[in-house]
């Protein structure tokens, strides 16, 4: 689905936040980008959906280099992508169904009446179906997540990128969340995750990314990289183990 080479991003002429990595996010699959805080993984996110133009290497977005298009036709591929940013993003002047109706009203022509049948439709699948009137000053953080993954499925995206999912939430929270993510799979979409949450990691990939001072140390199948004896990673998932005794 994405392919990345020799991908290079920095800020303000600074040290690299993303250096030279070249991989692969499987179609159909869900693959879990983690590492440290700070570390450059939602810059990656953005890059790989053309939100962020790299300073040298490639993307390619089924095969299609996004840095060789227009915004016009960025806003196009955009189409197929959703977005499921790490504190939700919503318009705050809006009530949850106008949010969830926004990428909808943007990209296609539709009768009101079709608009709301896909807000209840898309509400109804993250648990939320009395949500819409709400406004999000209304919302538990938890709710917030939900009606962002709405709004990102609105358009039923091939693939979908989520932002840290689980961050700040308890523990009842981000297993619903995770559940969530779980039940949404199939039908060939594909997820991209953005986490340094360990046991949701566990919990939801298939493949599993490690990003460090901005080089992809390693991308595999979630046992492989559990596996792993590169000390970093190791070091990573010690966390887990200990919490886990």
């Amino acid at each position: 689905m994405i392919r990345t080479e020799r991908l290079t991003k920095s800020f303000d002429r600074g040290a690299p936040v993303i250096a030279d990595v070249s991989t692969r996010i499987e179609r159909g699959m869900t693959t879990v980008i983690l590492g440290p805080s700070g570390t450059g993984k939602s810059v990656f996110a953005k890059l790989c959906i053309g939100l962020l133009r790299p300073d040298s290497g490639a993307v390619f977005l089924n095969d299609v280099e996004l840095s060789a298009l227009s915004e016009r036709e960025l806003y196009k591929v955009r189409e197929k992508v959703g977005m499921c940013f790490q504190d939700g993003a919503l318009f705050d002047s809006l009530s949850v169904g106008e949010n969830v109706a926004f990428p909808i009203r943007r990209h296609l022509a539709l009768p009101e009446t079709e608009i709301r049948r896909i807000v209840r439709e898309k509400l109804d699948r993250v648990g939320l179906p009395d949500a819409a009137p709400l406004m999000p000053a209304e919302l538990s953080g938890g709710m917030r997540k939900r009606v962002g993954i709405a709004r990102a499925i609105a358009l039923d995206p091939e693939l979908v990128i989520f932002d840290e999912p689980t961050s700040g939430l308890d523990p009842v929270m981000a297993d619903a969340i995770d559940q969530l993510i779980l039940e949404m799979r199939g039908g060939g979409r594909t997820f991209l995750v953005i986490s340094h949450d360990l046991e949701s990691t566990v919990r939801i990939a298939d493949r599993v990314g490690m990003l460090h001072e901005g080089r992809m140390l390693a991308m595999g199948h979630r046992r492989e990289i559990l596996a792993s004896r590169e000390p970093v990673i190791r070091q990573f998932f010690s966390r887990l183990d200990k919490a886990t005794r």
